[in-house]
């Protein structure tokens, strides 16, 4: 096995997808206390600074209390390497979180035992499912009152069409939470009674008729595991790692993320189940993690993570090669060589300098603006990554400085915040007016929030008669011109300087696919280099 073979098998690169409030933040951060990648979980009885997790470090996510943006966490574990990308479970935000499913090889989806399957939380797996992503469900909340596991495994078999294999299965619910039996390695693993509540390695047990069981259970406890075993077992089907790798089951785990439990034994079914690096579709073939040559694509960019220095980090999921730092990398969509002085790996925001990176690893690029989502980054080879989407926004507002004379300035914001893939944002032919497009809500608020603290320039947003947003394109020159001409008023450019049509209803969007049948009006664009 050549060093590069033997660096892809160890890689295992996932994101966690829930609906807000399942305890996706709390799950993430004690996978990284298992990876050992941080000392204190501190999402919980710390005060302070200490009291956010270590994903959430905006300072819009601290206030608010929820994760908007995602983060990569990088962690070692049993000999493997860990790339961790925490999406945001709020809905408005879920196009971050549609990109960041481009850039890893399986998913962790967590559910609240007291709700199951939620909303968004469909809307994530079918994200997945459309690229056969292998599902790995953690069911967590079991120290609170929960649905019957058997119900749970129901809902996800039901409304996701998945073939489900419990790994553990609960003993008890709530108050009376003794702990999981781990059915894919025959153990015991018990809630702590001690204060720092990390789990050790569980009881061994040949089997659930082992009278270890019996020692350390209440009868009716052990007689209801047996029961439930027995019959679960019976219901589903065994565990087929093939299946797995192709999307069409999910082992299921059930725990209690907030008490660090079950998350052990889930991170040990990762190790030893998830796949490793697996190979990236582009235009004409798929991109080998084996090649030699280096390749990546970039597929989100974060403005002012480090606020002192006003800086942006374009995130790049290395598909093929060894990338060592300084390595000269060729910009696909200019066509420039580009000299990686300074990569870096993280841990949320803090970072450190990446000396080299292997395919599966999400390096982190210092960018002044030349790299754009949906880059291709190679040794020379003319590579198109596809299928990083973006989606035309259904929410249109205005958007002006309280101080007039921060207009340019305003511009410029927007159009970082655009690059980031934060909003759409349009500027107007007719008249100086920039247009700011969301899928939900939320997000002008938190954009409204950022541009005030990150640029220092308090805006406005403003209600407009705008219904909807559409990337407009033709193949014959001549009648694009005929159409811009005529439409002068409802045009606008994105950031990329991509012409759009602003409809003010959906008669207005109609009329105008009716009237120009060769242009195509564009609901969701493939961002590619």
């Amino acid at each position: 096995m050549t060093i590069l073979e033997e660096r892809v098998a160890n890689r295992r690169t996932f994101a966690i997808i829930a609906h807000p409030d399942a305890g996706k933040t709390t799950l993430t951060e004690k996978l990284l206390l298992f990876g050992g990648a941080i000392q204190l979980a501190g999402a919980v009885k710390t005060r302070g600074e200490q009291r956010r997790a270590r994903s959430d470090w905006m300072k819009v996510e601290r206030e608010r209390g929820i994760s908007v943006a995602s983060s990569v966490m990088t962690f070692d574990y049993r000999d493997k390497t860990f790339n961790l990308l925490d999406t945001p479970g709020h809905e408005d935000f879920s196009e971050d979180t549609y990109r960041t499913l481009t850039a890893v090889d399986s998913a962790v989806m967590v559910l609240d035992g007291a709700k199951g399957i939620e909303s968004q939380t469909r809307k994530l797996f079918e994200v997945c499912r459309l690229r056969d992503m292998p599902i790995t469900t953690f069911i967590n909340k079991f120290d609170r009152e929960a649905l019957d596991p058997f119900d749970l495994l129901d809902d996800i078999e039901q409304t996701l069409a998945l073939d489900v294999v419990p790994a553990s299965w609960p003993i008890g619910m709530g108050r009376n939470f003794l702990g999981c039996y781990d059915l894919f390695n025959d153990r015991l693993v018990l809630v702590a009674k001690g204060k720092d509540n990390h789990m050790d390695e569980g009881v061994t047990c040949n089997g659930l008729d082992d009278p270890k069981l019996d020692e350390l259970l209440p009868a009716d406890a052990v007689q209801k595991l047996r029961e439930d075993v027995e019959m679960a077992r019976g219901l589903c089907p065994e565990f087929d790692l093939q299946a797995y790798l192709e999307g069409t089951m999910t082992p299921v785990y059930f725990g209690s993320a907030i008490n660090n439990f079950g998350v052990e034994t889930l991170l040990n079914g990762l190790t030893e189940a998830a796949p490793s690096p697996r190979a990236a579709p582009a235009a004409g073939r798929n991109i080998s993690p084996l090649e030699d040559k280096v390749s990546g694509f970039i597929f989100k960019i974060q403005a002012n993570m480090d606020p002192k220095h006003r800086d942006r980090i374009a995130f790049m999921r290395l598909v093929s090669g060894h990338f060592k730092r300084g390595a000269k990398l060729k910009h696909v969509r200019s066509e420039k060589t580009l000299n990686i002085h300074n990569p870096v790996l993280f841990l949320a925001q803090d970072r450190e300098l990446a000396e080299e990176a292997w395919p599966g690893d999400i390096i982190g690029i210092p960018n002044h603006g030349n790299l754009r989502i949906g880059d291709a980054l190679t040794e020379g080879e003319e590579i198109r990554f596809t299928g990083i989407p973006s989606f035309a926004p259904e929410l249109l507002q205005k958007v002006r400085p309280v101080d007039p004379m921060r207009a340019k300035h305003l511009g410029r914001a927007l159009v970082q915040l655009a690059e980031e893939g934060a909003a759409r944002t349009f500027k107007t032919r007719m008249g100086s007016d920039w247009v700011v497009g969301v899928v939900g809500g939320l997000q002008f608020e938190v954009l409204a929030d950022r541009i005030r603290t990150e640029y220092d320039i308090p805006v406005n947003f403003q209600a407009t008669e705008l219904y909807t947003a559409r990337w407009v394109e033709c193949d014959d020159a001549r009648e694009m011109k005929k159409f811009t001409d005529a439409n002068q008023a409802s045009l606008a450019e994105d950031h990329d300087d991509a012409p759009v049509f602003l409809a003010r209803n959906s008669w207005h969007l109609e009329r105008a696919e009716k009237d120009w049948p060769k242009i195509r009006f564009l609901k969701t664009k493939e961002q590619s280099a």
